[in-house]
């Protein structure tokens, strides 16, 4: 079975509260970057069984392999529906480590797009490399280095789809959602890099900054075609103060 459909089965197992799949997790060396999450409080079989009684339904929209990464689309329903993107590394075999962002699901946006809606499988794999630096090009340029006017370098406006719920297809709206202000800084401000994951024409982005004033983490999935960036999915999440974190991982 491939790492991402061990992924697959582990995620599913919150829904069914089968253990098997939780084999997957080297639980002694486990560990967790969501901040909100205890650490070894209480073990995966056990929260994924309680969790399983509340009836929670999870659909693995997409997920994708990078070596010893694997990164997965994802959309649950406990009790509210949020869409959220897991990262785990493996280490010999087993999941060692684990980060994630989750936002609430809003939308269809301004053209009636989805949060998860679109192509799920991955096209031309001897592209990674050449699609991760791209992306690694744009997110540096537009998004850290504050240049939304350069969006059409790397955007086609004829092929471009807009999965963001605040936005649409359009790219003057993500420029002037790049350039709106809030007080003396920007509303949407990325100012650092963390990981860059990639399959074929998938890229993932893991990013940090602030977001209408807050400290935020940014994961933006993109899908690239023909060297230019055609498909855009993301969570923003506010990254609460350390004195509420649950472990000491930190979010990254």
């Amino acid at each position: 079975m491939s790492k991402k459909d061990q992924i697959r089965a582990l995620l599913k197992s919150i829904e069914t509260g089968d253990p098997e799949p939780i084999a997957v997790v080297n639980e002694a060396k486990y560990i967790q970057h969501n901040p909100q999450t205890h650490e070894g409080s209480e073990g995966l079989a056990a929260l994924f069984k309680r969790l399983s009684k509340t009836s929670p339904r999870v659909n693995i929209v997409r997920a994708f392999e990078d070596g010893d990464f694997v990164f997965a689309h994802t959309e649950y329903d406990f009790a509210k529906r949020n869409i959220g993107f897991e990262v785990f590394r493996f280490e010999d075999g087993q999941v060692v480590e684990h980060w994630d962002n989750i936002q609430k699901r809003n939308g269809p946006n301004r053209s009636g797009r989805s949060m998860v809606d679109g192509p799920t499988e991955v096209d031309e794999p001897e592209k990674t490399e050449m699609n991760r630096a791209l992306i690694r090009s744009f997110v540096d340029t537009v998004l850290v280095g504050g240049h939304p006017e350069q969006l059409t370098d790397f955007m086609d406006q004829r092929s471009y789809i807009e999965h963001n719920p605040r936005l649409g297809d359009e790219l003057s709206l993500l420029q002037a959602a790049l350039e709106a202000r809030k007080e003396s800084g920007r509303h949407i401000d990325y100012h650092r890099v963390h990981r860059v994951l990639a399959e074929g024409n998938f890229v993932l982005c893991v990013s940090e900054g602030h977001f209408d004033g807050e400290h935020s983490a940014f994961y933006d999935l993109f899908r690239l075609a023909d060297g230019k960036l055609v498909e855009h999915w993301d969570t923003t999440e506010k990254i609460v103060p350390r004195s509420e974190w649950k472990n000491g991982n930190g979010k990254f």
